[in-house]
């Protein structure tokens, strides 16, 4: 006998636990239906910063800092330059989030529990004007914390190892979707589980929710989909998501007559190492750099002072695509490491997941553990007293590729441009400073690399890392799948990454920063509430 509900959901993370919180508050029946275990429960979400793109918050004014809605909006049509006739609704969807988020987010968020660290990051500070990524207390688990509770007090039934494998229809509308039953297990949350399958299932539903993930753990899909502009496809990735991460969904939705857009349009960090307790295959962590140390690729070459730390994500990945190399460098020292050296995940920042300012307040005399982890353990940490020893080992590591004098060459440029602020990079790291934040817990003071006060000098070797699909399924603003003719899908919706975070790709070319979760919340609670009154 087939399950009955109102609506169906495909896929528990983020995104599907907003929507069914939204349609159970319509009045809905709501089953999820997640092919993972119990223990990843809230998925790519679970292990995120808790970063959110918020708007003129009290947090921003507190710290002195002047946004407005016009600034946000203008700042991300900047940055997504849009320019394909199939951007129209991704656009409607990147003015109605900026709209969302500088207007009922917090206090919708706030409402439902979440709080946040009082300093305001400052992401892809190339194109943010200002500071507004909004680091949520608890991180990702905080983030997900009332959703996974209010999906359980709503009544809302998530029947892990149930895997979609088709969306179902009749007399032209969707009624439901089938797919296999797989073995129970008991897995450690983000390693790969067992696909073996010992049944299958139906549901009956009015509405189909998609809320499946992107395609980031399949590295094959990725390069077949891997624009011209960035250069050549990686030969070798590190992974950002889990294994799971396989962009099934979407494919499901795509026989049911979604059309997909953007496939091109991805996002990926430079900035990637190797983690030294890997839980999925591959497993890289992201450094979150403040804006002071040298970058130069695996020649020993400069980065465009433009392309400066934290400064441009896709900007960096294409020039260094069209290099040639697979990895380049940072050049830094202990001061720059210990305050602008963050980590890019629940499970690499145990004090503001665990709520600690003990912990937090710990920053401020030295590197967090997880960073002095991958200092004294990471294959790609070199940590030595002097820079011939330094720059031996990184030619070591490199391959032969690097070119001492060059790097000397640039730490001299480096430093120069740093103590009288005539570059890009010295401007930048100037303008931060002059923000109470960025000062007190995020910036470094200027020193020269050399300096011997500084020591030791620390090289880390990035790689490319694999994180977000930024293309998708083409929804209108009620998260309606859309086909390629335009018309609706009758009964169908879909959300989060597989939807682009709205629209097929509100980000366009590139993202702010935190708006990968707050996408995830914005098209999941549309979705949420159009399935549940449709």
């Amino acid at each position: 006998m087939p399950i009955e509900a109102d609506v169906a959901i495909v896929g528990a993370g983020l995104a599907g636990l907003v929507a069914a919180c939204e349609a159970a508050d319509g009045g809905r029946s709501v089953v999820v239906l997640e092919q993972e275990p119990e223990a990843s429960l809230g998925g790519q979400a679970f292990w995120s910063l808790g970063g959110l793109f918020m708007v003129d918050t009290p947090e921003q004014r507190r710290l002195r800092i002047r946004d407005s809605h016009d600034l946000a909006l203008a700042d991300w049509m900047r940055a997504a330059a849009f320019d394909r006739a199939e951007d129209d609704m991704p656009r409607l969807w990147a003015e109605a989030y900026v709209a969302f988020a500088s207007g009922e987010m917090r206090p919708w968020l706030r409402d439902r529990g979440l709080r946040w660290f009082p300093v305001v990051g400052w992401a892809e500070r190339r194109w943010n004007s200002v500071p507004r990524f909004h680091l949520t207390w608890g991180t990702g688990p905080g983030v997900l914390e009332p959703f996974v509770r209010g999906a359980r007090e709503r009544g809302v039934r998530v029947l892990h190892r149930h895997r979609v494998g088709e969306i179902t229809t009749s007399g032209g509308r969707v009624d439901g979707v089938r797919g296999e039953v797989l073995e129970a297990c008991i897995v450690e949350r983000g390693r790969a589980s067992p696909r073996t399958a010992v049944g299958e299932f139906a549901v009956r539903a009015g509405a189909v929710i998609v809320t499946s993930g992107g395609i980031g753990a399949d590295h094959d899909l990725v390069r077949a989909h891997w624009p011209t502009r960035l250069g050549p496809a990686p030969a070798a990735l590190l992974s950002g998501v889990p294994e799971h991460v396989d962009g099934r969904g979407i494919k499901v939705a795509e026989r049911a007559g979604a059309h997909v857009i953007g496939r091109d349009r991805m996002w990926h960090y430079v900035e990637g190492v190797a983690s030294v307790t890997p839980i999925w295959r591959a497993h890289g962590i992201r450094i979150l750099p403040g804006p002071s140390s040298l970058w130069v690729d695996a020649t020993g070459r400069r980065l465009p002072a433009a392309l400066y730390p934290g400064a441009d994500t896709l900007g960096t990945l294409a020039h260094l695509g069209s290099l040639g190399y697979d990895h380049s460098w940072f050049v830094l020292t202990y001061p720059i490491v210990r305050r602008e050296f963050a980590l890019s995940g629940s499970e690499q920042n145990p004090d503001l997941t665990g709520r600690s300012w003990r912990l937090v307040l710990a920053r401020l005399r030295g590197a967090p553990a997880p960073v002095r982890a991958l200092m004294e353990k990471g294959v790609d940490f070199i940590v030595e007293p002097d820079l011939p020893a330094l720059l031996r080992r990184m030619r070591d590591l490199s391959g032969g590729f690097l070119e001492a004098d060059r790097v000397a060459r640039a730490i001299a440029e480096r430093d120069a441009a740093v103590k009288d602020a005539s570059d890009e990079q010295g401007a930048a790291i100037r303008r931060a400073r002059e923000l109470v934040g960025e000062r007190i817990v995020r910036v470094a003071r200027p020193h020269a690399l050399t300096d011997p006060k500084a020591g030791p000098l620390i090289a880390v070797r990035l790689r490319v890392l694999t994180r977000k699909t930024l293309g998708g399924i083409r929804t209108d603003l009620s998260a309606r799948v859309l086909r390629e003719d335009g018309g609706a899908v009758p009964g169908l919706y879909a959300a989060g990454e597989a939807a682009g975070f709205g629209g097929g790709g509100m980000h366009g070319y590139r993202a702010l920063e935190g708006t990968f979760l707050g996408g995830c919340i914005f098209s999941g609670r549309a979705a949420g509430r159009a399935a549940g009154t449709g």
